[in-house]
Order: structure tokens, then C-alpha cells, then sequence
């Protein structure tokens, strides 16, 4: 194994080159002593400016200040939780979101976000794993607390309607409806429980208690999708995250986007890394206001939502972009300011960034990133000139480099896992040094994804190292087949996994959710055979009416392989 102390700087960057002018290569981690210090300097940069809007309703930077203020000050005097204490997050995206997670911050807690679709299960393991003391949760979901809550070290719950920031009367008008109407609160009982408007109030009291908080103190413990077995909590720092948003303040400067006047949709969720950092923390160096999609899935309210403002900025994933490209209202929506289209979470396919491309404009730049490094290790640059396919190039103070088993650096265009060192790279998972210990090399995180670097600096994921597919000892990455099958005429979208055979030890299968209804597998077969070599060609194509998906809407491969081998018998 070659050795890992080298300096950030001893590194060839031939990616350098292809920064647009005005990027520098180096970004300062340090530039403020906390995310607490970013988010006070922001919220009074941009004050009269709007930070966010959801459901018709929009407060400025100066409201935002004050409301997680005061719920800092609740944490600190009417819950006595100290600095480093964990809080729970779970709702989807909501004005309370940013109100909650910058109040804990600023209080010198740490934030954990949870999903709020997880199952008793999963809240009990994250929360226990945590020991979190306190947790903001949406009443839809109250229940399932209910059911593990005694099972955790959970003490104070602080719980929010959907409505509860968005005025009077609409406040009451939407909470009865999502109540007695569509019935999407059930019965629950959390004695001691405190309403996120009381908590306000209360926490208006008396003010926050100023804390003293270091860069390397503990901000959020962001949950992985654990869909390899038990999630673990990766650690991140203020300095891991103020890295993220100092990169990418930099990185976006080349599309023009005046500061305090960029609207960026933010459709994914905020618990999940990606919005987290490139939406709702970064907005407080652009003071861009965040457009708050509660329900992406619905996407007749969606595009309703973004007929209101002319964005300039979207962060999304392909299954999202590819949604909005099928929906037959899309063209109402008027794409003249937008300047910045980021795709991330799962590979981009080329069908997708040709057809957003030839409706808005814009080259969609598609990038890379984990929870564990906070997220953005790569990306397209932003002025145009994204090269369609690629993850882009390794962000200001970042490297990554493709290793091969044997330790050694894979040569330029062979595929090796990707390992990535840089300031925003987490300090481990959360009291798992076990796990910790798998993934770090020296200062290099190795990603578990495959990738290949070109001349020029530019690397593409090639696959997850564990979804690979043997076929007879060949590889087959699905990303290709998947990027392959879903230019076929008739595919809406496409999933692909390797199953047991006797004879080449796997062969390939996709599932396929049809825009065609009169797509058949002799087509799809056919449309590989003329773009696959042979045994990269699916044997085996089964359709579906939809696919499994993550929070987020990744479409998800392990769910369809635990149902293969639950067919395959045992010896």
C-alpha cells in the first residue's frame, strides 16, 4: 500500500485546468469559527431578503434569525440541554426544518436527521444508537415514536403540524385538513410533548445563551442509508460542512447568480446530506431564498409551486428530473432565469440531460458525493461546459484518485475504487471506530465506488464495488446497462441487478416501469443486443408498474436482489 501521508499539495491536479476562470483551487475551512458564526453573519448579510418559502407563505433571513434564536434559547433554558447534546429532526420539508436545525446549532448541539418514513425499527436504532435526548417530530408521524420512544434516551419531544408556520388562518385550514380530512395523523400519545409554536414562545423568554463552539466540534451525526446492513452515523464537523459550503460558493460564482437574488428549488428533502449542505447551509453565503417542496411525489402541486417564481438554481436527482420531463404540465413552467441545474445521488442518465437541456437551456452539471464526506467530492463546472456522463472534476482542496485491489493507482481510463482525502472528509462513524477503521486510509476515505479517471482529470462512477455483476468472469456494471436500457423507446425507468445462474455464476436483469404500454421484452432485448456486447446483454426482463425507491426517489437495486435470492433454493 503506497503511502498516505502525502500533502494535499504533492498531488498531480491535472483537473485544475478545467476550472472556470475565478475558481480557486484551494478553499479556507477555517473561514468561520463555526456554522454558527456562518449562520448569525448570513441571516444578517441578507436580513430583509427571503430565506425560504413553502406553501405560499415565505420568511426573511432577519425571521429566520430570530425564530431559531429562540428556539436555541428553549433547548438551552426551558430543557436545560447542554453544547454537544444530539436532537433528533424528523419531518419532511417544512419552515419549521431550517428554524429547528440552525436553533440547535446555534445552542452548540448536534443536530441528527432522521427520515421521517423510517419505520419503529429503524427510529429506535438511530435514535438509541445517537443517545439523543431530544427529537423534533412531526405529529404525522408521532405514533411510531410512541411505539420505541421508552427504548431510547430520548426526554424531550417537541412536536409540529404541517401548517403551524404558515399563518393565520391558513395554519388552522391546514392542519384540519391533513387531520379530520385525509386522515394523516394517527392517534398517538406523548405525554409531556410540546408544541413547536409553544416552543417558540417560551423560548422568547429570555435570550440565547451565547456557547463557545469549535470548528472540530460535532454538528450533525448524519444517518447512511443503511441499505448494507445496520445505517451508521457519520460524524461531521463544523469544518467538514463549512468546507462543503465554502467549495461551493466558489464553484457556482461562474454562473452569475447575483447574491441575494438566486431562488433554488430544494425538492429533496433537508435531512438528507445533499440539500442539507448545497441547499439550506450554502444559501447562507449566496442569501439565496430555498423554495421548499413538502411532496415532491406530488408533481401537480410541484409544478404549480414553480410556476410562482423564475429560479435560477435546481438541485435534484435523474428519477426527479426524468418525472418532471414525463409530467404534461412541464412546459408551463417558465425556465428563463434558471442558471444552475446540480444532479447528484445517482448516476445522471444521457436521455435525461438532453431532454432538461433542450427544455431549459441548461446543461444539467452532475456531481459526486457521500454523507461521509459532507457531501461534494466532484462536480461539472457550472458555465456550460459539463461533460455529460462524468461526476466533473474533484472540488477546490479535494483529491480522489482510483486505487486497484492490490493497493496500487489504477492507470488512467482503468476502472479502481474511488478514495477521496479533503477538509470536508468526516472525522469517522459516530462511536464506531470499527467501521471507521474499513473505510479510512490514512487520510483517503475509500469510497466503495467504482470509478475511472480520464487524462484530462474528469472521473466517472462506473458502479457501486458491491452491485458489480460477474458474468462469467467478465464484469458488467449496471449503471452502463441501466444508462443503455433507459434510451430505449417505451422505458420510463430501468433497474438493474445480477442473479444466480449455474453456468456464469450471475446473469444480468433489469426491471422496467414502461412509458410505452405496448413495450415488450423482445424490444428491450433487441434494443441491448444492438448497444451490449453479449453477455453484458440482459437474459432476463421483467416489468413493473413502479420501482423501489429511497427517500429521496434513488431508485434502489438491493431491495430487488434480496427478492431474487429469496427465489433461489437452498442446498
Amino acid at each position: 500500500m503506497e503511502s498516505t501521508t502525502i500533502n494535499t499539495l504533492d498531488r498531480a491536479r491535472p483537473w485544475t485546468k478545467f476550472y472556470p476562470k475565478g475558481v480557486p483551487t484551494e478553499i479556507n475551512p477555517d473561514a468561520y469559527p463555526s456554522l454558527a458564526a456562518l449562520i448569525e453573519d448570513g441571516c444578517r448579510r441578507y436580513a430583509d431578503r427571503p430565506a425560504y418559502a413553502c406553501m405560499g407563505k415565505q420568511i426573511t433571513f432577519a425571521e429566520l434569525e430570530a425564530q431559531s434564536k429562540q428556539f436555541a434559547s428553549f433547548l438551552q433554558h426551558e430543557l436545560g440541554l447542554k453544547p454537544g447534546d444530539r436532537v433528533v429532526v424528523q419531518m419532511p420539508n417544512l419552515l419549521q426544518y431550517p428554524i429547528a436545525m440552525f436553533g440547535i446549532l446555534r445552542a452548540g448541539m448536534t443536530v441528527v436527521n432522521t427520515n421521517p418514513l423510517y419505520t419503529p425499527r429503524e427510529m429506535q436504532h438511530q435514535f438509541k444508537d445517537s443517545g439523543a435526548k431530544a427529537i423534533v417530530i412531526l405529529a404525522n408521524f408521532a405514533s411510531n415514536l410512541e411505539k420505541i420512544i421508552a427504548q431510547t434516551d430520548i426526554e424531550h419531544v417537541v412536536v409540529t403540524e404541517i401548517g403551524d408556520r404558515l399563518g393565520f388562518p391558513k395554519k388552522q385550514i391546514v392542519n384540519a385538513v391533513v387531520k379530520y380530512v385525509k386522515k394523516l395523523v394517527p392517534a398517538y400519545s406523548l405525554p409531556g410533548a410540546i408544541s413547536f409554536n409553544d416552543a417558540l414562545s417560551r423560548g422568547s423568554r429570555q435570550p440565547m445563551q451565547p456557547v463557545s463552539i469549535k470548528n472540530t466540534d460535532l454538528a450533525f451525526v448524519q444517518y447512511t442509508g443503511g441499505t448494507t446492513g445496520v445505517s451508521k452515523g457519520a460524524a461531521l464537523t463544523h469544518r467538514n460542512i463549512i468546507a462543503n459550503v465554502e467549495a461551493q460558493d466558489a464553484w457556482m460564482a461562474p454562473a452569475g447568480i447575483p447574491a441575494g437574488e438566486g431562488i433554488i428549488v430544494a425538492a429533496l428533502p433537508l435531512y438528507h446530506v445533499y440539500a442539507l449542505t448545497t441547499n439550506a447551509l450554502a444559501a447562507l453565503k449566496s442569501g439565496s431564498m430555498n423554495l421548499l417542496i413538502t411532496n415532491p411525489r406530488d408533481l401537480n402541486a410541484f409544478i404549480d409551486d414553480l410556476k410562482k417564481y423564475k429560479v435560477t438554481a435546481f438541485t435534484g436527482l435523474n428519477t426527479l428530473y426524468n418525472g418532471l420531463l414525463n409530467h404534461p404540465r412541464i412546459n408551463e413552467v417558465d425556465w428563463s432565469q434558471l442558471k444552475v441545474t446540480s444532479a447528484g445521488g445517482m448516476a445522471l442518465q444521457t436521455s435525461v440531460a438532453d431532454r432538461w437541456q433542450k427544455m431549459t437551456g441548461n446543461v444539467p452539471a452532475e456531481g459526486y458525493g457521500l454523507s461521509e464526506t459532507s457531501p461534494v467530492l466532484s462536480s461539472n463546472p457550472v458555465d456550460g461546459t459539463s461533460r455529460v456522463g462524468t461526476i466533473g472534476v474533484p472540488w477546490p482542496s479535494t483529491d480522489m484518485k482510483c486505487v486497484q485491489d492490490d493497493g496500487t493507482e489504477a492507470p488512467l481510463g482503468q476502472p479502481g475504487e474511488i478514495w477521496a482525502r479533503g477538509p470536508q472528509v468526516f472525522k469517522g462513524y459516530y462511536n464506531r471506530p470499527d467501521e471507521t477503521a474499513k473505510v479510512m486510509e490514512g487520510e483517503w476515505f475509500k469510497t466503495g465506488d467504482v470509478g475511472v479517471q480520464d487524462a484530462d482529470g474528469f472521473f466517472k462512477i462506473v458502479d457501486r464495488k458491491k452491485d458489480m455483476i460477474l458474468v462469467s468472469g467478465f464484469n458488467v456494471y449496471p449503471n452502463e446497462i441501466e444508462e443503455v436500457v433507459s434510451q430505449c423507446p417505451g422505458v420510463l425507468e430501468v433497474a438493474c441487478i445480477g442473479v444466480p445462474n449455474e453456468k456464469s455464476g450471475e446473469t444480468v436483469k433489469v426491471f422496467v416501469v414502461k412509458k410505452d404500454p405496448a413495450l415488450s421484452e423482445e424490444q428491450v432485448r433487441g434494443y441491448c443486443k444492438e448497444n451490449l456486447t453479449g453477455y453484458k446483454v440482459p437474459k432476463l426482463v421483467e416489468f413493473r408498474t413502479e420501482l423501489p425507491k429511497s427517500n429521496v426517489g434513488k431508485i434502489l437495486r438491493k431491495p430487488l436482489r434480496d427478492e431474487e435470492l429469496a427465489k433461489t433454493p437452498t442446498k
